[in-house]
């Protein structure tokens, strides 16, 4: 990869912030899948997702968001909050149907200042395994969003089913 990409994450006011530096991609959707799980079981149930410094993301991370979005809906509570998309990101969101299960804003937030972000472990994921569960899952959070998307990763969820099932 030819540019570093950290998530910094951190709360708030009972608001989980993530902020992600560089690329959202499968590569980070991991670190970022369990930081959201852990965050929904203390209780959090706002997530503030800043995309300022993200040029732009992967169907896998697209999907990370869609599944923690999922999730808070499965509770009956809770709300992600995209902010700060650029105009490709707000394209690609849009396009997967995903303008729908989470708002999307460009404003900025006064009230979101993380005193001490932390950044979430860098994945190094050589099983790949897990990488394949993770992309599997969040390729079926798109689906699941948006019946919609079933056409447009059909072919990615039956290789990853398949890869898992050989490699399983």
């Amino acid at each position: 990869m030819s540019a570093l990409t950290s998530i910094l994450v951190g709360c708030a006011n009972k608001t989980a912030w993530v902020r992600v530096e560089g690329k959202g991609s499968f590569l980070n959707s991991a670190g970022l899948k369990e930081f959201g799980k852990e965050m929904v079981n203390r209780g959090f149930r706002e997530f503030m997702i800043d995309l300022q410094n993200c040029p732009m993301m992967d169907s896998t991370f697209m999907g990370t968001l869609a599944g923690l979005a999922l999730s808070l809906r499965g509770l009956g509570q809770g709300h992600l909050h995209v902010l700060h998309l650029n105009d490709r990101n707000r394209d690609l969101l849009c396009n997967l149907g995903l303008d729908q299960l989470f708002s999307m804003e460009t404003e900025v937030r006064p009230n979101g200042t993380v005193l001490h972000p932390q950044p979430l472990p860098t994945e190094v994921c050589d099983d790949k395994t897990a990488r394949a569960q993770t992309m599997l899952e969040a390729h079926e959070a798109l689906v699941e969003a948006d019946a919609d998307n079933l056409a447009k990763f059909k072919d990615v969820l039956e290789y990853l089913k398949h890869d898992l099932h050989v490699g399983g």
